[in-house]
Parts: structure tokens; sequence; C-alpha cells
């Protein structure tokens, strides 16, 4: 009894931090950590889910009006539909065909995954999350930053609240980390909420403006001369719009959230994992309606708040600064509208947040661990929460709290994803042989490319903090996969009838197998293999052995099932063949598999591995092979703490 509660406090904090994984307190399984199933999702209705994604998608609203203004000034509007079109005969159809080609949320990324094998897989991946983690983390301090100064810059606050936007913005950051520390289980009611009033007053709002615009005529054609005295005709704007294209990219987010979100929608009852249908066609709809409703708001908006608001308010220090349409609200429906639209504002957006860190927290968790990128802990949520919100708080410090600041990083981010899910369907449709889809898809992902470089070219904070991002991944993935280099990590071990026959018949008397190394496989190869064995380790001819020979498959991969093939090659020599994706690790399972199923301590006979010891340790490393013998036995060690039970490795 003392042994369990010797330290009480510390043992209940280690749970609550570690809830969710399978191996909390075991000691010596060698099954390697894997979390819980989750238990069946019943899904909601997809215009529910749409709220969800809304909460991301439609918040950007509380910013995009000014950001265009700053971007295009007079020509907000134009620019604003280029950004519509290419909204929806660009990104909407690639997305739809990305929630056809990959229907659990595994988004673009995992389409192109299964287009590179090996380590340079894993790397471009790893790339990839580090673009992801941008986007996400951006999200959630961009959005912060964007309430606080919607709650700093409300008339009847701002004397109070004067000089404390960073404060405001690190609680807000703060609060969104102790909502998943505490358990974040349903966020769809509250997102449907959220929306729906947004969306509401956003309509009065543009209503409102509209009808100043018409009553007061004189606005459109000042604003029609201006444009046409800057830019001379039709076709001149259009060329600059597309030039400030990129810098309009924000409006775009949205739809990586849409995609992630895939598995909470109900679809069909009479859809399975392997071909759900119903959640496909309703995703689609789901896609549509979300890019629809988003592309009227922005082009409402975009025209009202050119119209209506003086140039010099849009610009850093000015009151529409990163909260255009709240200025219309206070100044054309008074101070009670206008902070019941704040407050609103401030709400969705901070809820968008959530909904990027429940993107984080999907999506890191479906790749690292599987690649042993990560440390045990970063299966569970409270750890991650807490390195996110920390993260979140080093990046809200480096901007300064500052919208415009952090919005090249964020359009970073959802420019390198979308540009990916672009090339991705776009070699799925050319694998079809879809060549109307191919060229479609083609040139849409040209258009994305350009926006992309343009956009890094433009402002390369944010392929900065894009990379610092990866280089943190990449870092940390590589320094974990480094320290659990000597896991089992093999989740099961299956032996065939030829297999089970052998270890049957070994389990009667002493059961020694052999490493070896496939070369040719003749008989002259297993006799001397066997001659050398004895003579290395001294023992009598009458000793019986069978080999045991392991393929390297995929090294890059970290964990995976084993399946044991046995054979008698030449009438004579037992053999046990075994694909994995490192050699000592499935030499290792094998042992303890043999050991748990006989009651038998079995024996394995190595030869040493000529070479540096380090040199071979990256070979182990990196191929899965190398130094193989010493590697066996230390991953026998932290499988199996009791040493008068562990598998006994002999090597001459």
């Amino acid at each position: 009894m003392a042994t369990t509660t010797e330290h009480p406090p510390s043992s209940r904090l280690r749970t609550w931090m570690l809830e969710g994984l399978s191996d909390m307190g075991k000691q010596g399984g060698h099954t390697g950590p894997h979390a819980q199933p989750e238990p069946p999702h019943k899904g909601q209705r997809w215009w529910r889910v749409m709220c969800l994604t809304g909460v991301d998608y439609f918040s950007t609203l509380g910013y995009q009006p000014g950001i265009a203004a700053l971007a295009a000034g007079l020509l907000s509007p134009v620019a604003t539909i280029v950004l519509v079109i290419v909204t929806l005969a660009g990104v909407l159809p690639v997305y739809r065909r990305v929630a056809e080609e990959s229907p659990h949320g595994e988004g673009s990324i995992a389409m192109l995954e299964r287009l590179l094998t090996f380590w340079k897989g894993k790397l471009f991946v790893l790339t990839l999350l580090g673009f992801a983690a941008t986007d996400f983390l951006i999200t959630i301090t961009l959005s912060a930053a964007d309430a606080s100064t919607h709650l700093v810059e409300n008339p009847h606050l701002t004397s109070t609240l004067h000089d404390k936007q960073m404060l405001i913005t690190l609680i807000l950051v703060a609060l969104l980390g102790a909502v998943f520390l505490k358990g974040f289980l349903e966020a769809i009611g509250v997102a449907v909420a959220l929306v729906a009033v947004y969306l509401t007053l956003n309509i009065v709002v543009v209503i409102v403006g509209v009808w100043h615009v018409a009553t007061a005529g004189h606005v459109i054609t000042d604003w029609s001369s201006a444009l046409t005295a800057e830019h001379g005709n039709v076709f001149a704007m259009v060329g600059v719009a597309l030039l400030v294209f990129p810098k309009l990219a924000l409006g775009l987010s949205g739809f990586e959230t849409g995609v992630a979100v895939m598995p909470h929608v109900q679809g069909d009852e009479g859809d399975t994992e392997e071909d759900p249908r119903g959640r496909i066609r309703d995703t689609k709809k789901l896609l549509t309606a979300a890019a629809l409703i988003m592309s009227v708001f922005l082009i409402a908006t975009s025209f009202i708040t050119t119209l209506l608001i003086p140039e010099k308010e849009f610009e850093s220090g000015g009151q529409a600064n990163g909260r255009a349409l709240a200025y219309l609200a206070h100044e054309y429906l008074g101070g009670a509208f206008g902070t019941v639209y704040d407050v609103s504002t401030i709400a969705i957006l901070w809820f968008a947040g959530a909904s990027a860190m429940a993107g984080l927290l999907n999506l890191m968790p479906r790749y690292l661990p599987r690649y042993g990128m990560a440390p045990h802990w970063a299966r569970a949520v409270r750890p991650m929460v807490i390195v996110f919100t920390l993260v979140g708080f080093l990046v809200t410090w480096i901007f300064d709290a500052d919208v415009d600041a952090q919005g090249g990083a964020y359009a970073t981010g959802v420019l390198v994803l979308m540009s990916s899910a672009a090339i991705a369907v776009t070699i799925a449709a050319r694998r079809a042989q879809q060549r109307g889809w191919t060229i479609g898809f083609a040139v849409v992902s040209a258009v994305l490319l350009y926006v992309t470089v343009a956009n890094v070219v433009e402002r390369p904070d944010g392929v900065k903090i894009g990379a610092c991002f990866i280089a943190g991944i990449i870092l940390i993935s590589l320094l974990s996969r480094l320290a659990r280099a000597f896991e089992l990590r093999v989740t099961s071990v299956t032996l065939d009838d030829m297999a089970e026959r052998f270890v049957r018949d070994m389990a009667s008397r002493k059961m020694r197998f052999i490493a070896n190394e496939p070369d040719q496989r003749d008989k002259a190869e297993y006799r001397d293999k066997i001659e050398q064995i004895r003579a290395d380790n001294d023992m009598p001819e009458q000793e019986d052995f069978v080999f045991v020979e392991v393929t390297v498959t995929d090294p890059s991969e970290f964990e995976a099932s084993l399946t044991v093939r046995g054979e008698v090659l030449h009438n004579r020599y037992r053999v046990l063949t075994l694909e994995s994706s490192s050699v000592p690790n499935a030499l290792a399972a094998l042992l303890l598999h043999v050991r748990d199923s006989t009651n038998c301590t079995p024996h394995m006979y190595f030869e040493w591995t000529e070479g540096s010891p380090f040199a071979n340790f990256l070979r182990f490393f990196l191929f899965g092979q190398g130094e193989v013998a010493p590697v066996t036995r230390e991953v026998l060690r932290e499988a199996e703490p009791d040493r008068g039970r562990r598998p006994r490795v002999h090597t001459g």
C-alpha cells in the first residue's frame, strides 16, 4: 500500500494531465502508448457543423474589411470581388474534392502524405504541419488581439482600457486554454448561437450602411470619380486588384477547418467508415453554404466601409483600424447597438480561437505520435493545450498583440495549406484521368502559388514565423524519436500456423533463435551461420536452432503490427520471417511474445556488427538496422524491467 500512496498529489496531477492515455499507470507494458478509441459519435446536421467552421470563417468579418481598405484603398470593393471569384471558382471546388478524397478529416496533408514514402515523406508532412501550426496558432492570437481591439476601442471603455490591449489579449488566450483544460466537449451549440447572433447583427449593419449610401447619392459618385481619376479604366482597376489580391488572402481562411470538422457531420444512416457518402455530400453543402454566405458579406461590407469610413480611420491608431464594421455600428446605430455588436464580435473572435485550438489538437496527434516524433504525453489533450497556450503567449508578445502585424503570418499559413490542397487534388484528378478537372485544378494551384509567393515577398514575416514553427517541430520531433528509439514500437504480434508449430516444438526444450540477415538464403548460408554461432558461444552440436530474418520495409515508420511467417528451407532449416521498420524492435517483440505464449525464456544469438558503434547507431535510427544485438537487448530491458523474466541475448 505504501508504494501506491507515497506521492498522492503528484499521482493525481499526472492522472489528470494525462487523462486519456491507455497505458496510464501501467508498468512494463510492451505494446506502446496508444490512445483509447473515441466513443461512437452520432454527428450533427451539416448546417450546425457549418457554424463550428463559421466561428473561424465568419469572424474574419471583424477585421477583413479594414485589411482590404488598407491594402486596396478605394479599390477595396473591386479587389474583394476578385477574392470572391477566386473563392467560389477556385478554392471551393478544391476543398469539395479534398472532402471527397479524405472523408475522415485528415485534409490535404494526408493526401500528399500518401504520395511520398520514407523520410522524405515524413519531413514533407512535418513542413506542412509547421505551416498548419502557423495558421491555427496565429488564428488564436490574431483573433484574441482583434477581440481586445474591439474592447479597447469601444467608446465607453477607451479611457479605462487604454494601453491595456496586450494584457487583455493574453487574458483571452489564457481563458481559451482554460476552457480546454477543463474539457472542451461540445462546442457546436455555442457556435450556432454565436454565428446566428453575429450574422444577424452584421445584416443590420449592412442594411443600414447600404441605406446610408443609397440616400446620400454623392457618396457613390464621389467614390467612382475618385476611382476613375486614380486608376483610369476598368482594366487598370482589375489589374491593380489582382496585384493587391495577396494582401486580402485572410478572406480565404476557414476551408481547412471546414474539412477538419468532417467527422462531426452526421451523414446518412447507411454511411460506413469506408464509404461515408452522406457525410461527404453534406460536407460539400457545408463548404458551399459557408463560402456563399461569406462572399455576400465580404462584398457588401467592403463596399459600405470603403464608401462611409474616412481613409485615415483605417490606418494604425484610427478608430476603424481592425474594427471597420464596429465603427459603422457605433456611428450609425448608436452606442448601445455598437456595444452589443462589440460584445458579439469579441465572443465570436474569441471562439474562433477555440476552433483553431480544436484543429491543432486534432491535427498534431494525428501525425506526430504515429511517426514516433512526439513524447508520450502528446497523446493527451491537456499537456498539448498548455504547450499551445504558452506558444500563443509568445506569439502575442512578439507581435505586440497587433492585428495588422499578424496578418502576414496568418495569410502565409492559410495560403501554403491551400496551395498544398490544390496541388493534392490536381494530382488526384490526374491519377483518375479526369483531364478537365486536372487542368482546372492546375490553374487554381498556379493562382494560389502566385498569391503565396507574392504574400511572402510582400510580408516575409509570415514565412519567417512559419519557418520557426517548422524548425521547432522538426527539431523536437527528431529529439523525441531519438529519445523513444528503444521503445518496443510493435502494436501486436501474429504468428501463422507454421510459425506457431515451430514455437510449440521448441517449447518442450531450450528455445534458441539465431538472428540472421538474409543474403543468398542457400544451404551454405544457414550451415555456416550455425557453425559460427556454435563456435562463438562454445555450444555442443546437438543444440537445435530456429532462424529469424527481418526485412526492413519503411524505416521512417515508428510503430506497426508484426506478422511472423514460418517456412522450412532446404528440407532442414526452420526460418521465421518478419517485415518491420526496425530489426531490433521486431526481434525484441517476437521474443516477448514467445515468452508470454509459452512461459519459457527464449534465447537469441547474434554476431557483433562490424564498424563504428556510432555509425551503426545512426543506421539503426535512420534505417532500422545497424547495431542490432545491443539495441535488441536495450529494447528488451526497457520493455521488461524484471531481469529474471527478460529474454536472453547472446553475442559472440
